[in-house]
């Protein structure tokens, strides 16, 4: 693997920050401070950390990393529950939002396993 562009988590990551981006679009304007920036931040951070990690070339500090962004994820997870308890966007937008997020934490938690493992 020559670059973490290669790696499918961090290519599911990027797409999952293009989801938040059109769905927080959607939001009232007063959640541009709020819940929108949050969201946005909690997103970019996890392609963002999976990238950083990658440059290491320490399997303990791309571990380290893959950890920071799956906390990001669950940031995120959290955020989007807020969000469908305030009734900010549709079921279905969120359910596709969920999905995305469930799929990229899954492979973060494999990452992780599979760089601990080999230290």
């Amino acid at each position: 693997m020559q670059s973490y562009r290669d790696l499918t988590v961090w290519q599911k990551a990027c797409d999952l920050v293009l989801l938040i981006y059109n769905l927080t679009r959607e939001f009232p304007p007063q959640e541009q401070f709020g819940l929108t920036s949050q969201m946005r931040r909690a997103a970019v951070s996890i392609p963002s950390n999976i990238a950083e990690g990658f440059t290491r070339r320490s399997p303990a500090d791309h571990a380290n990393f893959a950890r920071i962004a799956f906390a990001s994820g669950a940031e995120l997870e959290t955020q989007l529950y807020l969000s469908e308890r305030l009734n900010l966007t549709t079921p279905s937008k969120l359910n596709e939002a969920k999905g995305l997020l469930n799929e990229v934490m899954r492979m973060l938690n494999k990452l992780t396993k599979v760089l601990r493992n080999n230290n």
